[in-house]
């Protein structure tokens, strides 16, 4: 009987050991495959674009990313479920660990784009490390996808504007309306998305007894992250604003100089 009993609890354990490994393999598979693929699409754009730098191609990589993710992590959000503000913290369903693991393979490749082309600053390469963390943290523990679905989903949700902003800028079009109104937008859903939004999620994160601690400190920790951006684009803005202030008055001085002195008739 004892022997029987010893058997039974052997392979439950077994089984229980085989079933994590096979998932465990599984995810690992998923992110492989989405790192290639997004390594497969920057050497396409590379081949499509030879008279452009590579960061060229790294960024159509980016936009091609946050557009999908923006897409997937909205869906989940706010159709597929569950809502992330009520149920922090809940099991991760397939539909979440799909996206994450889409999404972690990009982040791994920008990652290790970034370090290779020494491209970005520390705090872009802090906010990809915990990013990349979080992502691997919610799959292993096989929870809390929902919130780190909805942090993905306002953390992309500016950047094909950043990346409009570049290709506005290197292509000679950045100085028109096109590129206030991308400077505006940017702005705005960032202050409005990242920093406010953000705000009532970790709110809930934080007073909700189902996510693990450490799951916490990594919100935090990300939330952190996006005031330090947060302040960079406030400088930014304030720059820019008081800039075309000048220009304006420059503009409205020159319009009367030339008024008073005759060159301007009034029909």
């Amino acid at each position: 009987m004892t022997q029987c009993c010893f058997l039974r609890v052997h392979s439950l354990f077994f089984w229980f050991w085989s079933f994590h490994h096979r998932m465990a393999l599984a995810l690992c598979l998923q992110v492989l495959c989405s790192l290639c693929g997004w390594l497969s699409l920057y050497i396409s754009f590379c081949h499509l674009n030879k008279h452009r730098s590579y960061e060229w191609s790294c960024r159509l990589v980016t936009f091609t990313h946050g557009v999908l993710s923006i897409g997937l992590s909205a869906y989940i959000g706010f159709i597929d479920g569950p809502w992330p503000f009520t149920h922090p913290g809940s099991p991760n369903t397939p539909l979440q660990v799909h996206v994450l693991c889409l999404t972690l393979g990009y982040f791994i490749f920008d990652l290790g784009w970034c370090i290779y082309f020494q491209s970005e600053g520390a705090l872009m390469l802090a906010h990809h490390t915990l990013s990349i963390l979080g992502i691997i943290m919610a799959l292993v523990l096989g929870e809390s996808g929902t919130e780190v679905n909805a942090v993905l989903f306002g953390s992309e949700l500016t950047n094909p504007l950043l990346q409009m902003r570049w290709f506005l800028r290197e292509t000679g079009h950045y100085h028109s309306f096109s590129g206030d109104v991308v400077d505006f937008l940017f702005v705005a859903l960032f202050t409005g998305v990242r920093i406010g939004v953000g705000a009532r999620l970790l709110f809930c994160e934080m007073v909700s007894p189902t996510p693990k601690w450490f799951v916490k400190a990594g919100g935090v920790a990300m939330y952190a992250v996006s005031w330090c951006f947060m302040f960079s684009i406030w400088r930014f803005a304030w720059r820019k604003s008081i800039k075309k202030y000048h220009a304006w008055r420059s503009r409205r001085s020159e319009e009367r100089q030339l008024k008073h002195n005759g060159h301007l008739k009034i029909h």
